[in-house]
């Protein structure tokens, strides 16, 4: 079990696959989580707290086989999006889901697609109201992406292909696009 006084800010980092040709990573925008705060205990400190983390879907897919495993001549184009999801399960305890799906393309047909969803149920108790929505989607998903990062590479590598090694992701980058994009999904009700 983690725990931490405080979230620590996550470093920017570029949210493309290592060694892939093309790299589109994509925060898919979700809608709203409805998160529910509890009320914070003056002078107490807040902590984070890990109660489990588990896979929850695993796809690997080689359509192409055995051809696909053969040299080829170019680099193939690799997508790659994730998406967080947060819901609650108990007042102070909530899962995050983190999905990556990787496709990689060459000559027009598909090499391989992957899909993970890993996800963890967290604690979170004494955050501020204001804390506690960033802490979630952005502190969980950081202490989840090594396991879901090695998932994918070794499903990749199972499957006759090099280890797809995902760079860092940016969760604070991808958080604040999040709420760019539900501010200005939201209507303006000043005429």
């Amino acid at each position: 079990m983690a725990k931490l006084s405080k979230p620590a800010p996550a470093k920017p980092a570029p949210a493309k696959p290592a060694k892939a040709a093309a790299a589109a990573p994509a925060a898919a925008p979700a809608p709203a989580e409805t998160i529910e705060v509890p009320a914070v205990e003056p002078g107490a400190q807040p902590f984070l707290r890990i109660l489990g983390q588990y896979l929850k879907d695993l796809s690997f897919e080689n359509p192409n086989a055995p051809q696909s495993l053969a040299p080829q001549t170019t680099q193939p184009d690799i997508n790659v999006s994730v998406n967080v999801n947060a819901r609650n399960l108990a007042p102070n305890d909530y899962e995050v889901e983190l999905q990556l799906e990787a496709k990689a393309m060459a000559q027009g047909k598909v090499m391989f697609a992957a899909e993970v969803r890993y996800a963890g149920a967290f604690r979170l108790e004494n955050f501020p109201q204001q804390l506690t929505h960033p802490a979630v989607l952005i502190e969980c998903p950081r202490m989840l992406f090594p396991f879901a990062r090695q998932i994918l590479a070794e499903a990749t590598r199972n499957g006759g292909f090099p280890p797809l090694m995902l760079d860092p992701i940016d969760f604070a980058a991808m958080y604040q696009q999040r709420v760019k994009a539900q501010q200005g999904a939201a209507p303006n009700l000043t005429n």
